[in-house]
């Protein structure tokens, strides 16, 4: 069965976001978040080749980046929120639906 890349990218933000927020260790949170996206990448690669891969793994990484600056502005969870709901509204956009896989 496959897992969409949309529920493994939220895996990704809000679980390596919860794993160092709740153990107070945050580079265990950053294995999560690198599980997922290396799970992530390795699908899209398949799926969707080269570029939109790089696309979406750009996202995604750019989105836990840009998340501790909008986290100083509206909250850490809402942050997290946030920028979980574009990067995994792309992959579903751009990886998930059949259409996008051609």
């Amino acid at each position: 069965m496959r897992v969409p890349t949309s529920v493994l990218v939220s895996a990704g933000l809000v679980g390596g976001y919860a794993t160092a927020r709740f153990t107070g260790v945050r580079p265990l949170g950053g294995v999560v978040l690198a599980a997922a996206g290396a799970a992530s990448a390795v699908t899209w690669s398949k799926d969707v080749g080269p570029a939109r891969t790089a696309g979406l793994l750009g996202l995604y990484l750019g989105a836990f980046g840009g998340s501790h600056p909008l986290a100083k502005k509206i909250g850490a969870w809402p942050s997290v929120g946030v920028v979980t709901a574009v990067t995994a509204g792309a992959a579903h956009c751009f990886a998930d639906r059949p259409a996008a896989r051609g």
